[in-house]
């Protein structure tokens, strides 16, 4: 059985855990969406940072201008960063990967620590290597992904967040849940029986639901934790036992499709499980 949806809406994170890019278009990569969680920080006992331990990460700006990323932050001149940028190469963990990286120098690190107030490192992910999804959850297919917390993409539907801010006594905007891809036409938590969606040539499978952190609770545009909500509220009907989880979103690895152009306002085909 199929239904047919729309894709809202298109997001990237260049830098993992700074302010995203809302995108017109979008090019699909083996990994995700192109340029998407290519770019990282790391403290100083070499672990990777995120808004859960420094929420001063949203208030980093990211800009792409052809093979370059430009980060911007209050009170500091931009930082280009190219793609190309000579470094050196060091292993870091991503939650359980081991992955390599380039740090790509102390300019940069001096940059990004002034900008998040802690002596930090800027590491490119290193494309020669390769850093695979769980393949408990992908059925055993390699779905590559560089430095997101597991997966190639998250999708969200927005009818879930309308009925969430429902029920909330301030609406919430979905930069709190940081998606790629947007769905909408659907009925609330419908996420949670799709098998597929079909956009164009592109296949994608939603293989694991989301499990949220305090990110959610933090203001995008301030940086600051704004209370409990919307966790609060969705532990009540959300949480998972056996994930151990509040669910909002789904991950997805891609089919087929790599080296398609996704549109936002495309017709989606949603299949059921």
């Amino acid at each position: 059985m199929k239904t047919l949806a729309r894709l809202q809406s298109l997001h990237i994170y260049p830098l993992k855990s700074a302010r995203g890019i809302d995108l017109a278009e979008a090019h699909l990569a083996a990994t995700g969406l192109a340029g998407d969680r290519r770019w990282m920080l790391i403290n100083g006992a070499g672990r990777f940072l995120t808004q859960r331990e420094q929420p001063r990460l949203a208030l980093l700006r990211t800009a792409l201008r052809g093979t370059t990323l430009e980060l911007t932050a209050p009170g500091l001149p931009t930082l280009a960063l190219a793609d190309d940028a000579p470094g050196t190469t060091r292993s870091v963990r991503v939650w359980k990967d081991e992955c390599d990286a380039i740090d790509v120098g102390d300019v940069a690190a001096d940059w990004a620590g002034r900008a998040i107030g802690e002596p930090c490192r800027v590491l490119r992910f290193d494309p020669r290597r390769t850093r695979l999804s769980a393949m408990e959850w992908t059925g055993g297919l390699a779905a590559p992904n560089p430095f997101s917390d597991g997966f190639p993409l998250l999708v969200v539907n927005r009818a879930s967040l309308d009925e969430l801010n429902g029920r909330l006594g301030a609406p919430l905007p979905m930069n709190r849940f940081r998606p790629n891809l947007v769905l909408d036409g659907l009925a609330a938590w419908d996420e949670d029986r799709i098998g597929e969606v079909h956009i164009g040539e592109v296949r994608l499978r939603l293989v694991k639901p989301c499990t949220r952190c305090i990110i959610t609770t933090i203001d995008q545009d301030s940086a600051t934790p704004s209370g409990p909500e919307p966790l609060q509220t969705l532990r009540a009907y959300r949480y998972d036992a056996t994930l151990r989880g509040i669910l909002f979103g789904v991950n997805a690895i891609i089919l087929a499709g790599v080296g398609a152009t996704l549109a936002a306002g495309a017709a989606a085909q949603v299949r059921w499980k």
